[in-house]
């Protein structure tokens, strides 16, 4: 029997439970496909297939510009805010850049939210933030040298934006990182600037902001206090290009190599990433395919790294058929590898071990990414790797 909102009552006629279910689901799913095919059918075909094409070079002139436009405003050893809202913000540009800029020890970072409590991390992980915007004044009149923002679920959430305009009119730098970039315009800091985002989102920024003057091609754009970046992965780029704004080419190559890095600069090719036709089609059978979506479980350990548990649980997390959920013997989580506090979804020591992801502490964050991208191709196809990388605009190796 099923009980509907107005309290009418279908009795179905007797049939065993899993009989029931399975014919719902078949119904269900037979529904979704004839509603794709008569309406859908001709806009999925109208969608371009992949695209690939030669990156623009970085002359030196452009390097060396762009790295004199990050250089410290204020403090000779700098201080950076990671800016979060609670309730949403994105999981890989919260932690990336924390956690590469931390390991670097050339500034002084803090992790900072909103409003107090925990942060609420998406697609996966919920961290402790280390100060409120309200603390990080108080112990900061004069401002930070560096605000990096990452994407959050709202552009126009006030307390982020009227933090964000007083830090710049004190002078800081202004990072918008991936779909941040969205938040930092509509902070009014974009407007006739050049600038760029995650190419998802780039239609809507443009059409919002109709002033910004976008660059294609480039990872990270600066001008004039403000940069923003291209999508997810690019943070990490970004955090090594100002590690050597702030601590010179040598230090950014020492990170580098501790994370996997050797090489780097704003090469993109912005043509290879956008809304084709076999992005569109992977979202929708994976979507459709909700009868092999699975929670998948990541213990959470001391002295976790930050990027490296930022990658794994992003990625597995936008494969549209998984997602991610951690799990501690503990309530209160473990401190990270730099200090910030990780909190559990499920206080539990076990998991079923073939929906258990493994953190691979041993391995570089940058050589990490590719095996989780051929994790995911193993386990729901090249089709969902290449999604997830879409995503991420990554270009994997």
């Amino acid at each position: 029997m099923m009980r509907l909102k107005n309290n009418q009552q279908i009795i179905f006629q007797p049939e065993s439970d899993l009989a029931m279910n399975w014919r719902f689901v078949l119904w269900s799913t037979l529904s979704l496909v004839a509603v794709f095919a008569a309406l859908g059918g001709a806009w999925i075909v109208s969608l371009p297939a992949a695209k690939v094409s030669a990156l623009t070079p970085v002359v030196v002139a452009e390097m060396e510009a762009t790295l004199a436009s990050l250089r410290p405003p204020k403090r000779q050893h700098p201080l950076i805010a990671i800016l979060g809202i609670n309730d949403a913000t994105e999981t890989t540009d919260y932690l990336m850049p924390y956690g590469i800029l931390r390991r670097a020890d050339v500034a002084d970072v803090v992790a900072v939210a909103t409003a107090p409590g925990p942060i609420k991390l998406f697609p996966a992980l919920t961290v402790e933030p280390q100060a409120t915007v309200a603390e990080f004044d108080a112990q900061h009149p004069r401002g930070a040298d560096y605000v990096i923002v990452p994407a959050m679920s709202r552009d126009n959430d006030p307390t982020s934006l009227e933090w964000i305009k007083s830090q710049s009119a004190k002078g800081a730098i202004v990072i918008g990182v991936c779909a941040g970039a969205k938040v930092v315009a509509a902070a009014g800091l974009l407007a006739g600037r050049r600038a760029t985002t995650h190419w998802y989102y780039l239609d809507e920024l443009r059409r919002k902001h109709p002033t910004i003057q976008y660059i294609a091609d480039r990872r990270l754009v600066v001008d004039h206090g403000v940069a923003t970046t291209t999508g997810i992965s690019a943070s990490m780029p970004m955090a090594l290009t100002l590690v050597e704004a702030i601590a010179g080419r040598a230090k950014a190559e020492q990170v580098g190599r501790d994370i996997g890095v050797m090489d780097w600069d704003s090469r993109h090719d912005s043509a290879a990433f956008q809304f084709t036709r076999p992005f569109a089609l992977t979202a929708i059978v994976n979507t459709l395919a909700f009868w092999r979506h699975e929670t998948l479980g990541l213990e959470l350990k001391p002295e976790i790294d930050e990027v490296l548990l930022a990658l794994v649980a992003d990625a597995w997390s936008r494969t549209y058929r998984s997602r991610v959920e951690t799990f501690a013997a503990v309530a209160s989580g473990y401190r990270s590898r730099n200090g910030l506090s990780i909190l559990p979804d499920r206080i539990t020591s076990e998991w079923l071990e073939e929906r258990r992801l493994p953190l691979m502490g041993a391995q570089k964050p940058a050589v990490a990414l590719d095996e989780i991208l051929h994790s995911i191709a193993q386990r729901y196809g090249t089709g969902t790797s290449d999604f997830v990388a879409m995503q991420l605009e990554y270009q994997s190796k």
